[in-house]
């Protein structure tokens, strides 16, 4: 087979094979960026292995495209045998073919250099194995020693040599073969599935870091129940998010039950990917409902409750996301506010709507409002589809009376007139527990409808709210 590349790409890639015959070293495309060109993805990532030093070939090229394209960035990984070229769109790294022996508790190899059958027996999957030629003769012809292009064809997620070495040297793997199935709609060969849950355990030696970069990326798939399902079924998930494994299952008594909070989850978490792309967004469909198996109670004459699952959720996210070493900044508190939230917009649904519910979402969510409702709409399911119409039809009610409140009374990420420093004037004092008392009753008596957003009006409640906390305005 012969890849066909575009302009850039045959550009920068002839560059590169002249390099390797000046060198008199061979070169090849190989991995992702093969698979990629022959599933007509696009792939800005170039990886170049050769038969002798990379660096010494990144170091020919960068001389040569610098006549062509402005580099921004040239990096030299002495201690790796790697080197990076980055461009403004497309990013090249060059490695020599190396082989590589793992030991016991750690993954990373002892390399040494090696041949390009070296260099494809070490990759992960039969679909990253293949390469390309760079050699003038050659140029583009794929080499393919694994039947990577027949896995390509029929969809299959496949080890090159037997799964048990391979994840075994490298346990992350077992993680990216799950994240290929998700983000490509393949199946994991039966073989290579079947050697995952016995050596799931082994994924202790891996960092954090590197398996939240895997999971994130199954979590942007176009389906992330696909992926979801897979780390549960194959035990991995029970490696590192044991708060979502606790989701699953059904507890019943006096024959009454409740929905799988997992799979109820995962739907939601699809629902939602069909509208947004948002990782943060999505993490939070992954938490809204994750303190439930803590807050679950059985009621006489009513059945299961939840109560309080969203507070409880959202006081664990900062742990979750410490843990799993995700960003602990607005991206954190945002997804938290989404959890704490989720419940809102649906409980208006069901009783009459006030003016001063509606302002009190609008301020609560603030500039987030449309990102809460989008949740709320996912997190509508029930194999009663009269149920789902009943319960989306009553969102478009609310969401029609937030956009009359908010046009009328502009409450979206509005503040009190009067602020803290006003009452700390007024009243002589420092900041302290009266001051907030002060400030929480003019938010409410607005929000409520009680008194208008209006100065003068929140001033008079301020002296009154003053003088029953035995407060005296300043002469």
């Amino acid at each position: 087979m012969q890849l066909h590349f575009t302009h850039r790409e045959q550009e920068l890639l002839q560059i590169v094979s002249i390099c390797a015959q000046k060198l008199n070293i061979d070169a090849y495309v190989v991995g992702g960026f093969v698979r990629d060109k022959i599933l007509n993805r696009n792939c800005k990532d170039i990886d170049i292995v050769c038969v002798g030093s990379g660096i010494e070939l990144a170091q020919q090229v960068s001389k040569e495209i610098s006549k062509i394209s402005k580099p921004i960035g040239i990096a030299y990984f002495k201690n790796f045998g790697t080197a990076q070229i980055k461009l403004h769109d497309i990013e090249l790294e060059f490695v020599g073919a190396r082989k590589e022996s793992y030991r016991k508790d750690s993954r990373k190899p002892i390399v040494e250099d090696g041949t390009l059958e070296d260099d494809q027996n070490r990759r992960d999957f039969t679909i990253n194995a293949m390469a390309a030629y760079l050699s003038a003769e050659r140029f583009g012809e794929v080499l393919d020693p694994f039947n990577g292009l027949e896995d390509l064809k029929n969809g299959i997620i496949r080890t090159p040599l037997a799964p048990e070495i391979t994840f075994d040297d490298d346990p992350l793997r077992m993680l990216r073969a799950v994240r290929f199935a998700t983000q490509l709609n393949f199946k994991i060969e039966d073989k290579t599935y079947q050697a995952i849950a016995p050596l799931a355990g082994r994924l202790k030696i891996i960092s954090q870091e590197r398996i939240t970069d895997e999971l994130n990326k199954i979590i942007l798939a176009k389906k992330p129940s696909i992926g979801f399902k897979l780390l549960f079924n194959t035990k991995l998930l029970q490696q590192f998010f044991p708060e979502m494994v606790k989701l699953q299952g059904v507890s019943i008594k006096d024959n009454l039950g409740h929905k799988d909070n997992f799979y109820h989850t995962l739907q939601v978490l699809d629902n939602l990917s069909e509208n947004s792309d948002d990782l943060w967004l999505r993490w939070a469909a992954i938490l809204h409902d994750i303190a439930k198996p803590a807050t679950q109670r059985f009621e006489d004459g009513h059945g299961w409750t939840f109560h309080g699952h969203e507070v409880v959720g959202a006081k664990w996210t900062p742990k979750i996301f410490t843990r799993l070493r995700l960003p602990l900044d607005e991206k954190m508190k945002f997804v938290q506010k989404m959890v704490l939230l989720h419940l809102r917009p649906i409980s208006l649904t069901k009783e009459n709507i006030t003016d001063s519910a509606i302002r009190r979402i609008i301020f609560d969510a603030g500039e987030d409002l449309e990102n809460l409702l989008l949740l709320c709409d996912a997190d509508i399911t029930s194999k009663n589809e009269s149920k789902v119409k009943r319960y989306k039809e009553n969102l478009k009610l609310v969401l029609q009376k937030i956009r009359e409140v908010e046009e009328r009374d502009h409450i979206r990420n509005w503040q009190p007139p009067i602020t803290g420093e006003i009452i700390m004037q007024s009243f002589g004092i420092k900041p302290s527990r009266e001051v907030g008392i002060i400030k929480d009753a003019i938010k409410d008596a607005i929000l409520d409808g009680v008194i208008s957003n209006d100065y003068d009006k929140a001033f008079q409640l301020m002296i009154a709210k003053g003088k029953e906390l035995g407060l005296e305005l300043n002469k």
